[in-house]
């Protein structure tokens, strides 16, 4: 297998904030989300599904459902005036962050997809159970709480994908090989995060790189490189807390082999910028974002993302 090295290096980063003591979130009597980050660090912004995340900003141990859909448009580039077809991906997700130790954390998630995209024949739709993820983190530096005015955390993990989607092989030969209920494989992810906070300001950062295996029809899809950022704030009073973030999230695929050999135009690259927000009471918490395209390049340019948004709901640990 071949040799993986991620680089994660941040250059430049300072934040400044000034505030009167008693005006703080810290002082009102409900503290239970701005104590939830402070011990978390908003710790997860990993991928599962290219850029959507692993883990809540809001929540740092919790379960709960998520929806996601994904907009698409795809063509066979055979002629200039070829046409553009729709495709959409929805999926409904079960996924949880569940502490083991103090140092330990491990993500689950399970997916159910039911997508639909039109063609030259007419629709198609599948629908089904797509592949579950198991991801574990470990703390490897935390500063403490009043060590320093700048708090650092940095988490290094690794997981697995297991094949528990169905995998069409009839679906090889199309424009976007991706439309799928899942890969087929057993799929193993690297991943690393980095957590900056001042006080309600922080940012956070991630890599993951997911290595993905040969499927027992030969067909074994491009591995890929996932790497994003999130700026967030805290707000909190007595009766709510509240957390909007703004960021980027970027994705690089490898070319997909079948039968050991290379699949022409199956790689490429996609850059989004992303807003959302998450809000909670009491051990609940709603959260939602979007995601825009700021610069893409897939399948050769056969492929193009239009959007991606998401909303979630999860119950506190």
């Amino acid at each position: 297998m071949k040799k993986i090295i991620i680089l994660f290096l941040i250059i430049g980063f300072s934040i400044t904030y000034a505030t009167e003591k008693d005006s703080l979130a810290l002082e009102n009597p409900f503290k239970r989300y701005y104590k939830l980050l402070e011990d978390c660090d908003a710790c997860g912004c990993s991928a599962s599904g290219g850029s959507m995340g692993f883990s809540s900003m809001l929540n740092p141990n919790f379960v709960g459902v998520r929806y996601f859909y994904q907009s698409y448009q795809s063509t066979d580039g055979l002629y200039s005036n070829s046409p553009w077809y729709t495709e959409n991906f929805n999926t409904i997700q079960l996924w949880g962050r569940i502490p083991v130790t103090t140092k330990i954390q491990v993500s689950l998630l399970l997916p159910y997809q039911f997508h639909n995209r039109e063609s030259n024949t007419g629709s198609q739709s599948i629908s089904g159970l797509g592949d579950l993820t198991a991801l574990g983190f470990y703390s490897i530096v935390k500063t403490k709480k009043d060590s320093l005015t700048f708090k650092h955390h940095v988490l290094l993990g690794g997981g697995v994908k297991i094949p528990t989607g169905k995998y069409n092989e009839s679906n090889n030969g199309s424009v976007n090989p991706s439309y799928q209920l899942g890969t087929g494989s057993w799929d193993y992810i690297l991943a690393t995060e980095y957590i900056l906070r001042k006080e309600q300001i922080g940012f956070n950062g991630m890599l993951n790189y997911t290595i993905k295996t040969e499927n027992e029809k030969n067909y074994r899809f491009g591995n890929q490189f996932n790497y994003g950022g999130t700026f967030f704030y805290v707000v909190a009073n007595e009766s709510f807390s509240f957390v909007p973030q703004l960021g980027f999230a970027g994705e690089v695929y490898e070319s997909n082999y079948q039968h050991q050999q290379k699949v022409r135009n199956t790689e490429g690259a996609i850059l989004f910028g992303k807003i959302g927000f998450e809000i909670g009471k009491d051990r609940f918490s709603l959260g939602a974002n979007a995601m825009l395209p700021i610069h893409q390049n897939l399948t050769g340019g056969n492929v193009e993302a239009n959007y991606r948004w998401s909303v979630n709901f999860n119950y506190s640990l």
